[in-house]
């Protein structure tokens, strides 16, 4: 299967994820685990925007930071710029935050809520360098887009 396919393939099965939601944490954990089914990504995973911070919610991987701070950072500049950031080479971005020396290439993709307020990073690393590309950015922005009605539950 390739990229696209396995895209198309992982939107389809995320979509239901979010047609069935009753928790933000499940909804995203599960999303995590499809990425990461299909796909061989490093780390997959979600940062929850709280109190000016992100706070390490849902992934697929090794360990990771917990807290991170807005001021430096490829999660911190997605949620600056409110847009995705894409890095070849994390070793060349300044003041990149390494969870894990293994990670070469990252990609970042805000996840809003449906009135448009960032309440999320999906934050996807490879240990190959420049393994994101145009598609990996339309097709994470897409599924990032299905997941803006979970964040505006009256229960969470």
């Amino acid at each position: 299967m390739n990229k696209q396919e396995s895209y198309k393939w992982a939107s389809k099965r995320i979509r239901a994820q979010v047609q069935r939601h009753v928790d933000i944490v499940a909804t995203c954990a599960n999303t995590t685990a499809i990425l990461k089914e299909y796909f061989e990504f490093f780390w997959v995973g979600f940062y929850f925007y709280r109190n000016e911070h992100l706070i390490l919610g849902p992934f697929q991987g090794p360990p990771a930071c917990v807290k991170l701070t807005l001021d430096k950072g490829v999660c911190a500049q997605a949620v600056k710029e409110r847009k995705t950031i894409l890095v070849p080479n994390v070793h060349d971005f300044p003041g990149h935050v390494a969870c894990d020396e293994r990670s070469n290439s990252e990609i970042v993709i805000p996840t809003f809520d449906s009135n448009g307020q960032i309440r999320a990073v999906l934050d996807i690393d490879s240990i190959h360098f420049d393994s994101f590309d145009d598609t990996d950015q339309n097709y994470l922005e897409q599924i990032s887009g299905q997941l803006a009605s979970i964040w505006n539950c009256a229960s969470e």
